[in-house]
């Protein structure tokens, strides 16, 4: 009989990788109905073809000297942007090239069409599921080093406060110089030795970070779940992004910024939007706030406050909970003309119109917003094709994000459960993040009083029967795993019980 390989020095709740690629591939077994993971004939056909493509010099400048670099996770290969920082005597300068994924995908093609009823990458934890074959997405399409690749080049000027003063946006041949890792990167930085662009990174990002607090946007500072793989084994850690990954994420931000306003002075294109947290949420915050401990100042807005938390903290980290109800119902909203502009045009966290504009190789709505952009920079009308299509983008990108975040949580729960195995029966220390009272609609007619626990060790959230309070730390058992049906259950220990 085969046996399952074993480290006999792994750390705990460590599960062999085997194992989750067998429960992942039963899981796509259950969805393979609603989860494409075989692309049709007719789009791998278009695919080569496109990537045998001689790239054509007309209509597209050559920014192949600049030395542009990437920075992502370092297993990362299929890599949207690149970037080039630099002084200028006044500001700043970004030129942030972008993956032309629009020259390999036509419209109406097999490949558009397929990249419609994907919506975007999954990533789950063993594997992922690219939008686009992955001879375009990690080869051809892609930003790798050394690799001429068609790109989007957005030129933006700042300021010496990090204000963009202009916008342009050309078709081009770029050569990525490098390809930067997060982890190797920020760990370079903090030993003095950081990438001379890093370091400008780091400059502007702080630069663009301030504008967001004065402009009342907010970012919540919670830890992610990540699936980390180790040889043979995978486990899960809390993972908080590192400084540098803030940094690129505001360039990324600016971007999508200064798309959205290209569309809207132009009518015509797709916003990400969030409507404003209505005037009862925003009390219920405050109130929320107030009871454990952390008054917010009335003279602070939400975005600095929220910047002000650490999970670490129990309290603060029930309140960094409690904020995401301030997040609620992001969606996409396209326009053709003026008159179609949505009334309420701009992304609340974000404090400002906003656009998904940097990640095409990963995200469908991307390569519809660069073609707008680049006809309304050229001073041109999008084609009536082009045009056609941007009504039919935003449900494809909510159905599809609907079934990928689904997907995506089942397959953690996957992890979690066969990582809990080891603990069952034992007592942890959790912090409460959330409570719901008998008859509130998520937990069902007559369902008892429940909290909502964060864990540090192992690195899960799980809904337990007791009463407590947001912010309170209690002691909660594992009472049973059933990796099979993909669930655990905690009880309050006999100490919190009693």
């Amino acid at each position: 009989m085969p046996r399952r390989p074993v480290s006999l020095h792994a750390p705990r709740g460590s599960v062999a990788a085997d194992v989750i690629r067998e429960g992942i591939d039963a899981l796509l077994a259950e969805e393979a109905q609603d989860v494409p993971l075989e692309f049709p004939a007719e789009a791998l056909v278009e695919a080569e073809r496109a990537a045998a493509r001689e790239l054509a010099t007309a209509d597209r400048t050559d920014r192949t000297d600049v030395p542009f670099v990437t920075l992502d996770p370092a297993t990362s290969t299929d890599l949207d942007q690149a970037m080039h920082l630099e002084r200028t005597e006044d500001g700043y300068r970004v030129l942030y090239a972008i993956a032309d994924v629009p020259w390999f995908v036509g419209l109406d093609s097999a490949l558009d069409r397929e990249a419609r009823r994907r919506g975007e990458t999954l990533y789950l934890p063993d594997r992922r599921i690219p939008l686009h074959p992955e001879t375009l997405s990690e080869g051809v399409a892609s930003l790798l080093p050394e690799q001429i690749t068609p790109a989007f080049v957005w030129t933006l000027d700042l300021d010496s406060a990090g204000a963009v003063r202009a916008i342009d946006l050309e078709r081009s041949r770029v050569r990525s110089v490098r390809k930067l890792a997060y982890d190797q990167v920020q760990a370079d930085l903090d030993g003095g030795q950081g990438h001379p662009m890093m370091v400008l990174l780091q400059e502007i990002g702080a630069l663009r970070a301030e504008r967001e607090i004065a402009r009342g946007g907010a970012s919540l500072n919670v830890p992610e779940q990540e699936v980390v793989a180790d040889g043979d084994l995978v486990r899960l850690s809390w993972r908080r992004p590192a400084p540098i990954e803030d940094a690129n994420a505001q360039i990324s931000l600016m971007t999508g910024m200064a798309a959205a306003d290209l569309m809207l002075a132009s009518g015509a294109g797709i916003l990400r939007t969030l409507p404003p947290a209505d005037q009862q949420a925003i009390d219920r915050f405050r109130r929320q706030a107030d009871v454990l401990g952390i008054p917010w100042p009335r003279d602070r807005t939400y975005g600095a406050f929220l910047r002000e938390l650490d999970w670490h903290e129990p309290a603060h980290l029930a309140l960094l909970n409690h904020a995401t109800a301030l997040f609620r119902g992001a969606a996409y909203a396209a326009f053709t003309s003026p008159q179609e502009v949505p009334e309420d045009s701009a992304q609340a966290a974000i404090a400002a119109p906003y656009a998904h504009t940097t990640a095409p190789l990963r995200r469908l709505v991307d390569r519809f917003v660069l073609l707008v952009c680049h006809a309304h920079a050229q001073g041109q009308s999008p084609t009536p094709q082009l045009l056609a299509a941007l009504g039919e983008i935003p449900e494809a990108m909510r159905a599809t994000g609907a079934r990928a975040g689904t997907l995506e949580r089942r397959a953690l729960d996957l992890v979690e459960t066969a990582a809990l195995v080891t603990w069952e029966g034992e007592t942890f220390t959790a912090t409460v993040i959330e409570r719901r009272e008998p008859g509130e609609p998520e937990t069902g007619g007559g369902a008892p009083t429940r909290v909502e626990v964060q864990l540090t060790d192992p690195p899960v959230t799980a809904w337990v029967p007791m009463d407590a309070w947001p912010g309170d730390v209690v002691r909660v058992r594992l009472e049973s795993v059933d990796p099979a049906r993909r669930r655990a259950v905690f009880v309050a220990a006999r100490e919190e019980a009693a």
